[in-house]
């Protein structure tokens, strides 16, 4: 536990924002997992709609410092390029 007045107003900042900070993380997860299903299911236009959604929440995560922005970034590039390739086939 902590011992001064300043650790104890850590301690509950921190946990205030692991929270938030997980309902982040758990909202652009089930956004990527919408378009993984999509993909699954060789529905290229349900895949597009679903990416059209889970991009912003990535890069907003981003911007809140919930992920890296090269790692949005590699995630939003390979699901684009899956996405593309429904097409093709």
């Amino acid at each position: 536990m902590a011992n001064t007045s300043s650790a104890q107003k850590a301690v509950r900042q921190i946990a205030r924002r692991t929270a938030v900070n997980k309902s982040r993380r758990t909202r652009v997860r089930t956004c990527l997992r919408a378009v993984e299903e999509a993909i699954a299911k060789k529905d290229q236009a349900a895949a597009q709609s679903a990416f059209a959604i889970a991009e912003p929440a990535m890069m907003r995560a981003v911007s809140k410092g919930v992920f890296h922005k090269n790692t949005a970034a590699r995630k939003i590039s390979r699901l684009s390029h899956r996405i593309k390739n429904l097409g093709a086939k």
